[in-house]
């Protein structure tokens, strides 16, 4: 049943160039992920202009008028300690409807076009732009949606969001909201998983669960998705209140954010899973009365072979409790025939907290062997072939179950052990309604369907066989996509969590098969091997076979040329004082990193516009770069407050600008940068003002101050400007990395900083 389950939940084989014209082709819309991603485009780059033109161009081929929007985005900052500040970005969003025939709303398709500075974004997000462009060609050449579609390709998602942001704040299409529909990828395949929604999501996953031909999506990764600090483009949305579903998928993240995420990496069946359900969702969503999508609650929903799974939530607590009282009367009836006592029941549940809490832990010692093998997997999502790596965690997790069955078997009974492994689902079932409610049906409904099942064998135990094989179907369907979706998701840096979820599909399947089989025959098969001396073997070839898949997973993923070792390194110029520094965020630190910065991280005061981490240093010698420059216009305002405008203007071509206002020079009252409002600092911080612009332009950004000087002011304000730029490739000292050693993925790897400080 596991197998099936896993099997089902694979992407289609790609279509070819000659599928119909009414369905997506994966072949036809790789075309446009190699010419996207033939080279890095971060915003603001020339290469992304032309992409932009390529998409302009392939919109207007199809009959459509596409427009540019071409404005300034802001993504809401945090000043926190001085650091960083208000984002904002030079954008140019295009956007092209295809109007409906008697349109209830709209119908948002949105991807991202620009790349980040380290990769060409072959599938982040080249699959989510190819995917919209065929799309929106199978659209316009079959009959009209009753609601308009409108192809929404934004820009700088990747530096702050800030061209979603721009579009659902200030575009007239997205006045009145609507259904989005946000395409991602992290990674280079897998199956597309719907890992996000808005609130009051029933009506939504009701359509995705009907319509979507490959439906993977659990309640489970919304409720974690909304508890991490993450965002994409379908964020700026739901603050504007849009309804909607994010997909994306998300495996072979080795890739992500790197020079390796081109479109040869791309796997093409995830690349038509994308598609195929997009076009699906599209045309389902371009039929339905929009108005009534956010009519009921969250959905609880997942995916069991043939579709997907969906309930009411405000069935979670029904479903909870009645998992409780199953097992509580599974208890009552297991005593009342003498398969167990009340005090062996209580020492089942408390001992079944050591797998519970072992598995976990020995899952992070697993991480941290293998992060201090190979170092570089520190700085990486998850390994090039993290495969091997996986099956040993969940070799692992069945290592100790199998080792505590065997071992307290004897003393405790059977019928005690799959009482209390009950409990533990039981628990986690109540606790995960309370804080993540979407996820509550994880331990609930195997631990109902388990009683259940035990009820049943032991009140009639001519259908025990039947019981056992229904209760550890219904386990294996729920949790073994689950436990398979969160390697990926999670990475093996938080494989405690897959190994934890490992333990409760054994807490469920494992000891009620022995009790179950008991009760049925006697001493079958199973029971006899569990009963005798040898009953530790099994536990011991688990641990034998997690050693070994640690083994094999670290022969076949050893860096080289195709899969390196990233590494993180920057270089940073202060021409104030004249002196420069080679910087890395590395966690750990990597040998060929070692060879310019030593130490702990530590703060770096002095850069406020690389925000607030922590960053190892190291000397480095001073390039010839320079500073950018302010203009400045001094002029009195009311009550003795200060009205400054200033123009930042770089030197040379850059990718982000950065102005922070000393406060002990000056409070801003308020800002506005090129025209934008901008929030202001708090009273304490170092910095009174902080801005960060991407994608500036060469005649630099436009920047409106009202000051109020201090107690004590000398007449002159403190200002502390910055740019960056990327390529460490020529900088004095730097030495080109070897093959083997590749760059990180992340938004300030081999960024250029040049600072200066000025008054005025």
């Amino acid at each position: 049943m596991g197998a099936i389950t896993l099997l089902d939940i694979r992407p289609p084989a790609p279509r070819g160039t000659d599928a119909p014209a009414a369905d997506f082709s994966a072949g036809r819309a790789y075309t446009h992920v190699e010419a996207l991603g033939a080279r890095t485009h971060v915003t603001g780059s020339p290469a992304n202009d032309a992409n932009r033109e390529r998409i302009v161009t392939t919109l207007r081929d199809l009959g459509l008028s596409p427009t540019v929007q071409d404005t300034v985005g802001t993504e809401a900052g945090q000043l926190s300690g001085g650091a960083g500040g208000e984002t904002f970005a030079h954008v140019r969003n295009v956007v092209a409807t295809l109007p409906g025939t008697a349109s209830t709303g709209r119908v948002f398709l949105v991807a991202h076009y620009d790349s980040v500075q380290t990769g060409p974004g072959g599938n982040d997000d080249g699959a989510g732009v190819a995917t919209i462009l065929e799309v929106a060609r199978a659209l316009s050449n079959g009959p009209r949606p009753r609601n308009d579609v409108v192809f929404v390709l934004t820009d700088a998602e990747e530096a702050c969001l800030c061209g979603a942001s721009a579009f659902v704040s200030s575009h007239p299409l997205a006045a009145n909201g609507g259904v989005v529909l946000n395409l991602e990828a992290r990674g280079s395949g897998g199956p597309v998983i719907t890992f996000e929604t808005s609130r009051r999501n029933a009506a939504l996953v009701g359509v995705f669960g009907q319509d979507a031909p490959h439906p993977v999506g659990t309640s489970f990764a919304v409720e974690v998705y909304r508890l991490l600090p993450n965002d994409t483009d379908f964020t700026p949305f739901l603050d504007k209140g849009f309804a909607g579903l994010n997909s994306a998928y998300i495996d072979g993240a080795a890739v992500y954010h790197t020079p390796l995420d081109t479109p040869a990496s791309m796997n093409r069946a995830s690349l038509q899973q994308h598609g195929e359900n997009a076009l699906a969702l599209a045309r389902a969503f371009g039929r339905v009365d929009l108005s009534t999508m956010e009519a009921g609650g969250d959905a609880t929903y997942f995916p069991v072979p043939g579709g997907l799974v969906r309930y009411p939530g405000w069935l979670t607590w029904p479903l909870a409790l009645a998992a409780l009282v199953a097992t509580a009367a599974l208890a009552w009836l297991a005593r009342r025939r003498g398969r167990t006592t009340w005090p062996r029941v209580a020492g089942g549940f408390g001992l079944g907290l050591i797998p519970v809490l072992l598995a976990p832990v020995l899952a992070q010692v697993l991480w941290a062997f293998l992060a201090a093998v190979r170092p570089g997997y520190t700085e990486m999502v998850d390994p090039y072939r993290p495969l091997w790596f996986r099956l040993a965690v969940i070799a692992l997790s069945a290592a100790v179950l199998f080792t505590w069955y065997a071992l307290l078997r004897r003393r405790l009974g059977p019928a005690a052990l799959a009482i209390g492994g009950l409990g533990w689902l039981v628990v986690f079932g109540i606790v995960l309604a309370f804080v993540a409610p979407g996820g509550s049906y994880l331990a609930a409904l195997p631990a109902l369907a388990t009683a259940v099942g035990g009820l049943l064998a032991l009140a009639a135990p001519r259908v025990a066989v039947v019981a056992v094989t229904a209760a550890a179907a219904v386990a294996t369907v729920i949790l073994v996509p689950t436990i398979t979706l969160l390697f990926p998701a999670l990475g093996l840096a938080m494989g405690a969590v897959g190994a934890l979820f490992a333990v409760l599909l054994g807490l469920a399947a494992l000891p009620v098969v022995d009790l179950l089989f008991a009760e049925a025959g006697g001493q079958r098969a199973m029971v006899a091997m569990l009963a005798r001396r040898h009953a530790i073997y099994p536990g011991l070839a688990a641990a034998l076979a997690a050693v070994v898949f640690t083994v094999v997973g670290l022969t076949v993923d050893g860096f080289d040329a195709r899969h390196p070792s990233p590494t993180h390194l920057m270089y940073a110029l202060d021409t104030t004082t004249g002196k420069a520094v080679w910087l890395s965020e590395e966690s750990t630190e990597q040998e060929w990193t070692s060879q310019y910065v030593s130490g702990e991280p530590a703060p770096l005061p002095d850069f406020p516009g690389l925000g607030d981490d922590d960053f190892r240093t190291g000397p480095a010698e001073v390039a010839a770069l320079p500073p950018p420059t302010v203009d400045s216009q001094l002029l009195p305002g009311p009550g003795g407050d200060r009205t400054v405008h200033l123009r930042v203007r770089p030197q040379r071509p850059v990718r982000l600008l950065s102005l922070h206002v000393d406060a002990a020079t000056a409070t801003v009252v308020s800002a506005r940068v090129a025209g934008q409002p901008a929030p202001v600092g708090r009273e304490g911080e170092r910095w009174s003002f902080g801005m960060v612009f991407h994608a500036p332009p060469p005649e630099g950004v436009e920047v409106e101050l009202v000051l109020r000087p201090t107690a004590g002011w000398t007449g002159k304000v403190g200002l502390r400007v910055m740019d960056g730029s990327d390529g460490l490739n020529g900088l004095p000292g730097f030495h080109p990395r070897p093959p083997d050693v590749g760059i990180a993925g992340t938004h300030t790897s081999d960024l250029v900083a040049v600072a200066t400080t000025t008054q005025i």
